[in-house]
């Protein structure tokens, strides 16, 4: 058995953007708080809370993001990159449990208009989507990471949220028709909705250690197939060992067991360059078993039968040579 794997890189710089954004959006929380119980906005104290949520999942992220470079132990070989994953996933049933609120809250606001300051609506939450707008560009730079994604959709929320809270107190401050406070604070979440559970979908996809959705398990069970010396695939398994790395393990039977090394080497290579998989395990045999013991390599050669190829896989992938 034979593994082939790299170290991932560094996650300072996605700390760094994680802790700034969190000092940003942390520090205007508090004020745009205070603004909406000031003001009577339904609008402006989602936004504070979706501000505060935000503060919580960024300090989330950040800490799950320096949990995750922990080094592999004899408790956890496989290190601790799924820490990431988690994060997501924690975060985003949060911003779930938030567009529950939201939603509550406006519906109670539409049976029961409230009084709301509009002009000091526009000022507050504009000085709120400044603070936004400059912690989802931070946070953009990581966006290929997980962890950090997650973390961007609470910004990116806020950031909606600012614009219908702008919004709201504009059309307040001209017409005084109150109902679009709440109408607003609805449509934006239904707008964060979709990101937030395909979000959920995700992550939960991964810490089940389903395949990736990007790749296609039986083309890569084919080109396995297809390396010269490989007989059959079976017991084929891809799956995340963290957001930005794959592993593969599989069981192939060969026919020239002195060859095994360079085509290990070989078959690495391929799922290297053309899979982006680099943590591979490949279990190699030579001979199969029937009735307790070992059918010789000449017998196999004689006498083929597909079945003596896949003693612990109902489908195997075969390959076939011309």
């Amino acid at each position: 058995m034979s593994h082939a794997h790299s170290h991932p890189h560094p996650h300072a710089a996605s700390r760094r953007r994680l802790a700034l954004a969190l000092i940003l959006t942390g520090g205007y929380a508090g004020i745009e708080f205070v603004g909406g119980m000031w003001t009577g906005s339904l609008a402006l104290l989602s936004d504070a809370g979706h501000m505060l949520t935000d503060s919580a999942a960024l300090a989330l992220a950040l800490f799950a993001s320096a949990w995750s470079q922990r080094p592999a132990n004899s408790s956890n070989s496989y290190g601790y990159a799924r820490a990431e994953i988690l994060g997501a996933l924690v975060n985003s049933l949060l911003m779930l449990a938030m567009i529950g609120w939201i939603v509550f809250e406006a519906i109670g606001r539409l049976l029961r208009p409230s009084v709301v300051n509009g002009g000091g609506v526009m000022v507050i939450a504009a000085a709120g989507l400044g603070v936004n707008v400059l912690a989802a560009w931070i946070l953009s730079g990581d966006s290929h990471n997980m962890n950090s994604r997650a973390a961007l959709l609470h910004v990116l929320g806020d950031l909606l949220g600012s614009v219908a809270a702008i919004m709201a107190g504009a059309v307040i401050w001209l017409t005084d028709w109150r109902p679009i406070d709440p109408l607003l604070s609805l449509l934006v979440a239904m707008l964060i909705l979709r990101s937030t559970w395909l979000l959920i979908r995700q992550s939960s996809h991964m810490l089940m250690e389903g395949v990736p959705a990007h790749l296609d398990m039986e083309a890569i069970g084919r080109a396995l197939a297809k390396q010269p010396g490989v007989q059959s695939v079976h017991d084929l398994h891809i799956w995340h060992l963290g957001p930005n790395r794959i592993a593969l393990s599989a069981h192939l039977v060969i026919t020239e067991p002195d060859h095994w090394t360079r085509l290990l080497a070989t078959c690495q290579a391929m799922l290297a360059k053309d899979f982006l998989i680099d943590h591979v395990t490949l279990q190699p045999s030579w001979f199969t078993q029937r009735s307790g013991h070992v059918i010789p390599i000449i017998e196999q050669a004689e006498k083929p039968h597909a079945h003596d190829h896949a003693p612990h896989s109902p489908h195997p992938l075969h390959r076939h040579s011309h």
